[in-house]
């Protein structure tokens, strides 16, 4: 064994006694004993370290707050103001013009005109159409005092002041053409309006306000089918599902009547007719069997027509 020098050991020496005040003066890692005196007794314990969180930008910045906006659903359909009043219909979904002016007992072309349509056959679901005439308001009449002046009361006012009605040479007639007649707009009463038979075959099947609106008279192809009053065509053509080559009169302001699956229409739209003329043949358009499907409709309700058709012989 090789002896050191005096120097080398005394380097050897110098470097322990370095590490040995190292290992004295070195701070043990971990949590720094904090001393606890409870009751006179002193313990120790841990004290946790804890790291400062910095909140991010995001989370430090205000929530946005939700605002509720109205949803769009588009632009209201014209007209929908009026839903659910009288004299107004929201379309259903199958309806044809033709079959709301059957049940509101209006002619289509008035209907149109009321509602301002360019095409007849465009028309929506939900869509609010005028099915009756609009009301035109007529101002009361007004009665107004004569005007006198300064110097005039009632008392000096002379009868020959007071103009003197002249008397009208023009014939009543005359005076009945320059105005229209107030019961133009009145409703004929059930008792103004007789109806006729619209064919003379046997009767098929009698009304049925759920199965059947009407009377169905049995008869031959090309068989005359007669118009049962007076009146005007309102529609004639095969655009209602259901009735094939369809005649529909109107009577006056109550009535309408209704003449189905003919073979040949003898009439056009606008056309007057006279009771008994003869308006169609009958045939089986739109239907099982030659047979003419007839209605009476009042204020577009189908009634039974046996009740205001007159006995038979």
């Amino acid at each position: 064994m090789k002896l050191l020098s005096g120097r080398q050991s005394w380097m050897v020496i110098s470097v322990l006694s370095v590490c040995l005040l190292a290992a004295c003066t070195s701070r043990p890692r971990g949590p720094i004993p904090v001393e606890d005196r409870v009751a006179g007794q002193s313990t120790s314990r841990p004290v946790q370290r804890v790291q400062p969180q910095v909140a991010s930008e995001s989370a430090r910045a205000p929530a946005p707050v939700a605002t509720s906006s109205p949803v769009s659903m588009g632009p209201a359909m014209a007209g929908s103001e009026n839903a659910g009043k009288p004299g107004f219909y929201s379309v259903r979904p199958g309806d044809t013009l033709t079959k709301i002016a059957l049940d509101h007992g209006q002619a289509w072309r008035d209907i149109a005109k009321w509602n301002g349509l360019d095409n007849p056959n465009l028309i929506e679901v939900d869509q609010v159409l005028r099915v009756a005439p609009p009301v035109i308001e007529v101002a009361a009449n007004r009665q107004t005092k004569p005007v006198m002046a300064q110097n005039q009361t009632p008392a000096n006012i002379s009868a020959s002041n007071t103009p003197t009605p002249i008397a009208s040479s023009a014939p009543a007639s005359n005076a009945s053409n320059a105005a229209p007649s107030a019961s133009a707009s009145v409703n004929v009463s059930d008792d103004g309006m007789t109806f006729a038979w619209p064919h003379p075959g046997p009767v098929l099947a009698g009304f049925d306000e759920a199965k059947n609106k009407g009377l169905d008279f049995a008869g031959k192809a090309g068989d005359p089918v007669l118009a049962a009053g007076d009146g005007k065509v309102v529609y004639a053509g095969s655009g209602l599902r259901g009735y094939g080559n369809l005649v529909i009169l109107k009577h006056n302001n109550t009535y309408l009547t209704a003449y189905a699956h003919n073979q040949t229409l003898l009439v056009k739209e606008d056309q007057s007719v006279t009771k008994g003329q003869r308006i169609a043949d009958m045939g089986s358009s739109d239907s099982d069997r030659v047979k003419l499907h007839f209605e009476i409709r009042k204020q577009g309700k189908p009634v039974d027509p046996a009740k205001l058709l007159p006995a038979r012989p």
